[in-house]
C-alpha cells in the first residue's frame, strides 16, 4: 500500500512539474521525467492527479493563489492611485522574480487556442481585471484623473504592461528584449524601472498633483 504524501513531498511535486510545464508546455511535458526529479513513482502521481492536465491545473491553481495574495498584500491599505500603481508593479516585479518557472507556464498559456485558452483566460484574469477597474473607478471619483477616463481600457492595457514586465523578467525571449532595450543591468534597478513605469503611467493618466 502506497504512502500517503506529505505536504512537502506534494510541493515538490509541483514545483518540478510547474518547471517543466513552464518549459515544455502541457503537451511537451513528461509525467516520468516529473516523477524522477521528484523522487517518486509515476503510480503515486497519478494517485493524486487522475492525468496530466489535472496536475497541470493544480500547478496553476496554486501560481493563482501566490500571484493573487501578491495582489491582495499590493494594495492592501493604500490611498492614492500613484502609490497603489507602484506597489502593484513593485509586486509584479517581485513575483516575477521569485516565480519565473510560474511565469512561463502563463507564456505557454498564451500560445495555444481555442476553449481551452479562453477557460484558462477567464481563471487567469478575472481577479486582476475587478481589481484593476476598481482602482481607476475609485481614482474617477475622486477626481485624480480624467472624468473620460474608461475604466475597462485602463484595466486592460494596465495588465498589459505588467503581463509583459512579467514576461521580461521570466522568459528568455523577453529577458533579452528587455536587456536590448534598458541595458545589461536592467535586472538590477528595479526601483529605476517601477519609478519610469509609474511616470509612464502619469502622464497618460493626466493625474492631478
Amino acid at each position: 500500500m502506497q504512502k500517503k504524501l506529505t505536504e512537502e513531498q506534494q510541493q515538490t511535486i509541483m514545483d518540478v512539474a510547474t518547471k517543466e510545464f513552464g518549459e515544455k508546455g502541457l503537451n511537451g511535458a513528461n509525467i516520468n521525467y516529473i516523477a524522477k526529479c521528484s523522487n517518486v513513482s509515476v503510480g503515486v502521481i497519478y494517485k493524486y492527479y487522475s492525468n496530466k492536465e489535472e496536475l497541470f491545473s493544480a500547478c496553476l491553481s496554486r501560481s493563482l493563489s501566490h500571484l493573487n495574495k501578491t495582489l491582495q498584500e499590493a494594495v492592501k491599505d493604500v490611498g492614492d492611485i500613484e502609490t497603489t500603481m507602484s506597489y502593484l508593479i513593485s509586486a509584479a516585479i517581485t513575483f516575477s522574480k521569485k516565480h519565473k518557472n510560474e511565469i512561463r507556464m502563463y507564456h505557454w498559456i498564451t500560445t495555444i487556442s481555442g476553449e481551452k485558452a479562453k477557460e484558462y483566460a477567464r481563471e487567469i484574469e478575472t481577479v486582476s481585471s475587478k481589481l484593476y477597474k476598481e482602482l481607476i473607478s475609485k481614482a474617477k471619483s475622486e477626481g485624480l484623473v480624467h472624468g473620460d477616463m474608461d475604466p475597462g481600457v485602463f484595466a486592460f492595457f494596465f495588465d498589459n504592461l505588467l503581463m509583459m514586465l512579467h514576461f521580461s523578467y521570466g522568459c528568455d525571449y523577453y529577458n533579452e528584449r528587455f536587456r536590448i532595450y534598458m541595458g545589461e543591468d536592467v535586472e538590477d534597478k528595479d526601483e529605476y524601472v517601477k519609478e519610469q513605469l509609474v511616470l509612464f503611467l502619469k502622464r497618460g493618466l493626466k493625474m492631478k498633483m
